[in-house]
């Protein structure tokens, strides 16, 4: 036979990818139906589409059958359509996807379901299988953004045999850091996105449900559609959750009445759009209590605004205002007086300890709590033209309500090591980790080798030595064509990737921010290759 065949039981067996051509040989050798679990050009133009398998089966006297199955798409619902299928069909059957692996796992899920269904079993019962490698990875990584992806992709290019699975429901992949320049008219959104299936690796499991909890005395992970899943380590890199609830009457205005944000893919383009159009008035940025990601972003959206609109001669009609909830500008001392200089070019009034409650979208009014010196706060309501909004962020709410969370909501890690404090065989990075870093990609893509060493060393009971120093880098957009590339440890100790005077905004930097980063990101981060990114020991 040109085609190969797995024989499950008496019952089913499970291939790859048939062709028309297939389908007479199997006849010949005496299945009755076929399956197919493989989603009409999943694999591009040169794939038969189940129409027509369908049209020769028949004219073979085999009974057909699609049931699709995406990638990391093995629902609870799937899985009772194939088991229905099972108990309906004529024997034996051929079920076959890209591998054979989705036909696999569909079978052995249907198949727990049934002792299920007959033995009342308990909780532990309740544990399926996400593919047929059993009930428990080597490793499963929660969240498939850029700590997600690139941690999975390093930890395979060290141990090809991992089997590893990524927990993420989104069916896309941002590039965040690209969205100020949007919002600035300095880059396209499109190039800011790309199918979440472009970007997890080919070896990798990906199970396209939301994580709603751990247990992790057991080792388990809850899924949003019943199933759990279980581990032998885990990764915990959720991201950061954008609370936008968390000021009254923001959501209803967003996108609409001069409100936006460059911290939504939908929204950055709208921030451009307003900038472009504003030629007088007043226009405020605000920035939320900290925790959130990239520190730096609130006030780069006002710099490249400004900058601008004093190219269009405008700025001095605009009446421009950064409100921020911290004491200080910006967290590292060392790039205060390069800023506060932009700050005064712009003519750009600075307000401390100011923190945004409430929007009016139709009246245009934003307001305020501001506490003074002496601790008390005020409520004061600002009228506005163009109001750019940094919403506050929060940890996960399946994490921050999970026993892997600190006092904040974060994975409870050793900064150094990555290593969760309480349970060794779990690690974390990114925005969710309560590593006191800056949470930015560039810290990222520092902790995924942190963490894809030593989550190997402790796999092999060996001593962690892979140490995390704590960078972050923030590339402060101060004009259109210059930048201030701050890059900092813990503590806020410099650490200049260059031999440049990190103070200077150089056009170098610009160039990097627009395009070598970028390329980097998608190229290297996300695949693997672990560029200018190895820490210290």
């Amino acid at each position: 036979m040109t085609f190969q065949s797995t024989k499950i039981d008496h019952r089913l067996s499970v291939c790859g990818q048939i062709s028309i051509d297939d389908i007479s040989e199997i006849a010949a050798v005496g299945y009755k139906s076929i399956i197919c679990n493989r989603p009409d050009l999943e694999g591009g133009a040169t794939q038969p589409t189940s129409e027509v398998l369908e049209k020769t089966a028949h004219s073979l006297g085999i009974t057909f059958a699609y049931l699709p199955v995406k990638k990391g798409g093995l629902t609870a619902e799937r899985v009772a359509a194939f088991q229905k299928l099972m108990n309906e069909l004529p024997k034996p059957v051929l079920a076959f996807c890209a591998s054979g692996m989705r036909a696999a796992a569909l079978h052995q899920m249907s198949q727990q379901l049934d002792q299920k269904d007959q033995n009342d079993t308990d909780e532990e019962e309740s544990v399926v299988a996400a593919c047929n490698w059993g009930n428990a990875f080597d490793i499963v990584v929660i969240g498939g953004g850029s700590a997600g992806i690139g941690v999975t992709a390093s930890l395979l290019k060290r141990r090809p045999a991992l089997r590893i699975a990524i927990i993420e429901p989104n069916d896309k992949h941002y590039y965040q850091p690209g969205w100020t320049l949007v919002g600035g008219g300095a880059y396209d959104i499109t190039r800011t996105v790309k199918p979440m299936a472009e970007v997890i690796p080919k070896n990798a499991e990906w199970i396209q449900v939301a994580a709603v909890g751990f247990e992790p005395e057991h080792n388990h992970v809850k899924l949003a559609d019943g199933r759990v899943i279980g581990y032998r380590q885990l990764v915990v890199c959720p991201g950061i959750r954008t609370a936008w609830e968390k000021i009254e009457g923001l959501e209803e205005t967003l996108g609409k009445n001069g409100v936006t944000s460059n911290y939504r893919y939908d929204l950055a383009p709208y921030t451009w759009e307003l900038v472009r159009k504003l030629r007088s008035g007043k226009a405020i940025f605000t920035q939320p209590p900290m925790p959130i990601k990239c520190a730096g972003a609130p006030q780069k959206a006002m710099y490249l605004s400004c900058d601008y609109w004093q190219r269009e001669h405008c700025l001095a009609d605009i009446r421009v205002e950064f409100n921020t909830a911290a004491a200080v500008l910006f967290g590292v001392a060392d790039f205060v007086p390069p800023l506060m200089e932009y700050v005064k070019h712009y003519q750009a009034e600075l307000i401390f300890n100011s923190n945004l409650v409430r929007v009016d979208g139709e009246l245009k009014l934003a307001y305020f709590e501001i506490k003074s010196a002496d601790g008390t706060i005020t409520r004061e309501a600002k009228p506005f033209d163009m109001l750019h909004v940094t919403p506050p962020q929060v940890a996960p709410d399946f994490l921050r309500n999970s026993p892997l969370a600190d006092a904040n909501g974060f994975c409870k890690v050793n900064e150094k090591t990555l290593q969760h404090t309480d349970y060794p065989n779990i690690f974390s990075l990114g925005d969710a980790c309560s590593s006191p870093n800056t949470k930015t990609a560039a810290a990222a893509r520092k902790q995924i080798v942190v963490v894809a060493e030593n989550i190997l060393a402790a796999k092999e009971d060996r001593e962690l030595t892979t140490i995390y120093d704590g960078y972050g880098a923030c590339p402060l957009t101060v004009e259109n064509g210059k930048v201030i590339l701050a890059e900092f440890g813990f503590g806020g100790k410099l650490l200049p990737t260059f031999p440049l005077d990190p103070m200077v905004p150089r056009k170098l930097y610009w160039y990097f921010k627009t395009t070598v980063f970028p390329w980097v990101y998608w190229n290297c981060m996300l695949k693997g290759k672990e560029w200018l990114a190895r820490p210290g020991k």
